[in-house]
């Protein structure tokens, strides 16, 4: 696992001090690589890049990037995995190629340069994105993963073409200027992230998953797709009766998918929670490995957000080599001023702080980690998923007329005043946050399956009014699908999984230098598991139900069947206490003021979750981060 940089002054005369440049902007993010530094300079165009290396396999020289391919014709900046090394080495071999070392960049970049880049793309299983720099007709290819595991941001500023593994780099060069792209970000306040292709600079993207990009000296661009999420969602389901099979199958895909992820010449371990996901990834690990594995667990002393007990439960019964730490108030507080400097742009999932955390503890033992994230989206592990469906069945046997009216009259009412009428529900079954949940209903009711995805997925139903400027969010993803409940996989796989999971989970473990893999995502499994009916998925309104047959072969019932907690982090209480100072002075008429959001609305919030009348920790979080991100910058 490494990162990259680079630039290409196509439209204006370079700087003399391109080394010097390159170099600063490289030290930008040195902590994804801080084993090593390389550069590569075409003088010729110019463009240059530079590559920090985090080692992990062949640890030696023969490792190092920018590297060379055999011919001369080539040259590769490289960050990720790549799995099935073996078969590239041995197909390169049979045309004369022998490779200098075991690297899977060297077999990566020999693949491409004998067998063509389209070819070798569909043959690879792993993690990646890449520069490649064909030196003979002067194009520059840009290459990422088909989930978006790894990043790969690139665009146009002021004449310049910048390509890398983060934002934080571009803005080292000194013809680099930042234009906020406020249509990005009314996208960042509704998801508390920016979906990709947008950043939130105008005219840089995040290149995504599946495409490859060509440049040519003129500047022209290229986007081709080597792999489609959609295309594989399309494929013919697999027959219900056949079940065991399936079972089976899966069983098989995913012992496979994690014994290539062993693979590496430094220490290993995994993250574990104890949910279903980490618990199935830790189990494969752990009876394929003679040694106990080293977990790691974040616990936190509020009952209601711990998944410490549940993780260790699993870690005995599996007979791990397990550490927890017990995350604090006071670690929290201590943490959340490096949180910009880590994500770059505005990002406001709250389980960034546990997720940095765990990937500091795992670091202190090892430099490769094996995490258990994919399994929701692939598998319909979010509540959102199960409950919708409940739902649905459920107001479908209305008639349409009295859905349309209960839902004018549940919208006609205010989430605040529903919040008064929800006191009359006796507290052990009183709903949190009653008037966002009637509301929801409402949508539900009406069918109106795309406001209801929203409305599922918001953090500020109406983005726009949060910014004090003309602004217009972005289209979404186009899916075509007639189960509803599989179209809200598909958008959180697009959406959801590369820009918030997966960004997080690169961000906080390359943060400490440390390798993340995710076997839930090898390719093979995401196929499989788009090929599944819902009815292997979803049952008795609990989701994973295949992924737990897989899981209940190695840990028992009692250890596993509990409700689903998520990585949450009790921010809702920390507002009202620790953090309190901290964002009220971010919330300042001053601060907000100068950031052009709407001061009133944003105020308003604060004083109804400091009161207790509403829990609007979401929307706050992602107001909070977007100021927090302004004073890093």
């Amino acid at each position: 696992m490494c990162g990259f940089v680079g630039f290409w002054h196509l439209q204006k005369e370079p700087p003399i001090a391109m080394n010097e440049i390159a170099r600063q902007m490289s030290e930008r993010i040195a902590h994804r690589g801080p084993d090593a530094w390389g550069r590569w300079r075409d003088d010729d165009v110019p463009l240059i890049i530079s590559h920090q290396r985090l080692s992990i396999r062949d640890l030696s020289v023969r490792g190092a990037q920018p590297m060379l391919s055999h011919s001369s014709r080539w040259v590769m900046a490289y960050n990720g995995e790549i799995y099935n090394t073996r078969g590239l080495s041995e197909a390169l071999a049979t045309r004369g190629v022998i490779l200098k070392g075991h690297s899977d960049t060297e077999a990566l970049l020999n693949s491409i340069a004998v067998f063509g880049l389209q070819d070798t793309l569909t043959k690879i299983n792993g993690m990646f994105a890449f520069s490649l720099w064909d030196r003979l007709e002067k194009k520059l290819y840009l290459v990422r993963d088909r989930l978006g595991i790894k990043p790969l941001y690139w665009g146009f500023n002021r004449g310049v073409l910048y390509f890398g593994s983060q934002l934080k780099a571009f803005t080292a060069h000194p013809d680099w200027q930042s234009d906020v792209d406020y249509s990005a970000l009314a996208n960042y306040f509704r998801l508390n992230y920016i979906a990709e292709p947008y950043t939130i600079y105008k005219g840089i993207y995040k290149l995504q998953p599946g495409h490859v990009i060509t440049i040519d000296r003129d500047g022209r661009v290229e986007n081709k797709v080597f792999w489609s999420l959609l295309e594989k969602a399309n494929a013919p389901k697999l027959k219900t009766e056949d079940v065991k099979e399936h079972v089976e199958e899966l069983h098989a895909l995913l012992k496979d998918a994690v014994k290539c992820r062993l693979v590496s010449d430094v220490p290993l371990g995994a993250f574990l929670s104890g949910g279903v996901d980490s618990s199935t990834v830790v189990a494969l690990m752990q009876t394929q490995h003679s040694a106990p594995i080293k977990t790691f667990t974040i616990g936190f002393h509020e009952d209601h957000y711990n998944e410490a007990k549940y993780a260790k439960a699993v870690a005995q019964y599996l007979g791990t080599d397990h550490e927890e730490w017990y995350l604090s108030v006071n670690d929290a507080t201590a943490l959340i001023p490096e949180l910009p400097q880590w994500y770059d742009e505005p990002f406001a999932d709250s389980s960034q702080l546990p997720t940095l955390l765990v990937s500091k503890l795992a670091r202190q033992k090892v430099i490769v980690s094996l995490s258990g994230d994919g399994g929701d989206e692939l598998f319909a592990g979010y509540n959102r998923y199960f409950l919708t469906r409940k739902l649905l069945r459920r107001v479908a046997i209305l008639p349409h007329s009295m859905r349309s009216l209960l839902s004018k009259i549940i919208l006609s009412i205010k989430p605040e005043m529903w919040e008064h009428v929800g006191k009359i529900i006796p507290e052990k079954i009183r709903p949190s946050m009653v008037g966002d949940k009637a509301h929801k209903l409402a949508n539900v009711l009406r069918q109106d399956q795309h406001k209801l995805y929203l409305s599922l997925v918001s953090a500020w139903d109406a983005p726009t009014d949060v910014i004090q400027r003309e602004s217009q969010e972005y289209a979404w993803p186009e899916v075509v699908e007639e189960d509803f409940i599989f179209k809200m996989q598909l958008l959180d796989a697009l959406t959801y999984l590369p820009g918030d999971i997966l960004t997080k989970v690169d961000r906080a473990s390359m943060a400490v230098g440390l390798e993340a893999r995710v076997p839930l995502l090898d390719y093979r499994v995401v196929e499989f598991a788009l090929r599944l009916p819902m009815q292997e998925k979803i049952v008795k309104n609990e989701g994973k139900w295949i992924l737990r047959q897989v899981l209940k072969k190695y840990i028992p019932d009692p250890l596993i069947n509990r409700p689903k907690m998520g990585f949450g982090v009790p921010i809702k209480t920390w507002l009202r206490t620790s953090l309190k100072d901290w964002a009220h002075d971010l919330l300042s008429t001053e601060k907000l003021t100068q950031a052009q959001l709407n001061v009133e609305l944003i105020q308003t919030r604060w004083r109804q979750h400091q009161s207790g009348v509403r829990n609007w920790e979401s929307s706050l979080w992602s107001v909070l981060m977007y100021q927090a991100w302004r004073e890093s910058i």
